[in-house]
């Protein structure tokens, strides 16, 4: 029934009274959307007054959304209740709660993609940023494909040493694992989860330099290593309880044919959960790809290209930015601009990596009711 004024007719043929939505025990359409604006004019009224008066010294903006926000639950929900009945009234409530707390979430991820675009596109948008180093620029000019280019290098470099290791293991803790070997493999993981980044540097750092006898050395592929030791963990987990979704009578199927158990596992149960196996992965990826502080201590910073893993030190995209706010030279602010912008790459490259993996899981999941 609509929010406007309707007649029925009666089986007599004559009109019946005129009903609305309020008298029939229903609040009109889109009556929420215009219980909040009126919240938050309300909020926004009561602050504009405190300012007047001197209370205030500006208008608090955040103020009327949130107050006019808590305004606009406790009206939803009385006029409900006298509307449309205490159960309708406790719906509307919880909607309203939902959907605030959905909103509060999402305000910090908005807030920072636009702080970083506003911030980072005057560097980004420079030509020089994607085809040149920081070779002896101490000022404005200059870019970051050093950094880009080790980012890459580190990343793909500590993804093929994790995925192998991550999803084998998972296939072991899903397939074979039993006793106490395979609980005492689930929980060191799960302990590697939580550990900070910066001892899986120290842990590199300490590997490389007890091998090569050199207390100072810096190179690309030990920075791959920490991350892996990073990724290992969430490969892992993500993997082991994508490989538990594939239902058993699958595997069972395969075992009544006379598949052998390993061929088993390679042709039925991994392609069932490729996609979300293809997801958890592009998920660690994103995890330890924007990590700082142990590519600080076992890749280094440098301002020149080093295309070469095995020797001296290698920059990323995480420690650029850093080293670019961190140590500001003579025009300031060319070294914000340039770390806004380093940023704002990060975030571009995330967001594809979880583009990606978006649409592997939509190509590659299994198709069920062909």
């Amino acid at each position: 029934m609509t929010a406007t004024a309707t007649s029925v007719r009666t089986p007599g043929g004559a009109p019946a009274p005129l009903t609305n939505s309020f008298t029939a025990g229903k609040l009109p359409k889109r009556s929420s959307l215009w219980v909040l604006l009126a919240s938050w004019l309300v909020a926004a009224a009561v602050f504009g007054v405190l300012q007047l008066s001197g209370a205030v010294n500006e208008f608090n903006i955040a103020g009327t959304f949130f107050f006019g926000t808590v305004f606009y639950c406790i009206s939803i929900y009385s006029l409900s209740y006298f509307v449309e009945g205490g159960r309708m009234a406790k719906d509307r409530l919880v909607t309203a709660l939902v959907t605030t707390a959905f909103v509060l979430a999402l305000l910090p991820l908005v807030s920072l993609v636009v702080t970083t675009l506003t911030n980072g596109l005057p560097a980004f948008l420079t030509p020089t940023f994607f085809n040149s180093s920081q070779r002896n620029i101490v000022g404005a000019g200059g870019g970051a494909l050093h950094a880009i280019v080790g980012t890459l290098f580190i990343t793909g470099t500590a993804t093929l040493i994790s995925v192998p290791i991550g999803l084998l293991a998972a296939i072991y803790l899903t397939e074979y694992g039993r006793g106490r070997l395979a609980r005492g493999i689930t929980f060191f993981v799960d302990v590697m989860t939580g550990i900070p980044s910066i001892v899986a540097g120290l842990f590199a750092f300490a590997l490389f330099a007890l091998l090569f006898n050199q207390p100072g050395i810096r190179f690309g592929l030990g920075g791959a290593i920490a991350l892996s030791v990073l990724m290992i963990p969430v490969v892992v987990r993500s993997s082991e309880e994508m490989l538990k979704l594939v239902p058993n009578e699958l595997r069972e199927a395969a075992y009544a044919l006379g598949v052998p158990k390993w061929l088993t596992v390679l042709k039925v149960v991994l392609p069932t959960s490729v996609a979300g196996i293809v997801t958890g992965i592009m998920i660690s990826i994103a995890r330890v790809i924007g990590e700082t502080a142990p590519l600080l201590i076992i890749a280094g910073f440098t301002s020149s290209m080093n295309y070469n893993l095995f020797s001296e030190r290698m920059m990323t995209l995480p420690v650029f930015v850093y080293t670019q706010y961190a140590s500001q030279g003579a025009s300031a602010q060319a070294y914000i601009d340039r770390a806004w912008a380093g940023a704002l790459t990060l975030i571009l490259i995330v967001m594809l990596l979880n583009g990606i993996a978006r649409l592997i899981a939509r190509f590659f999941a299994p198709k069920f009711g062909r």
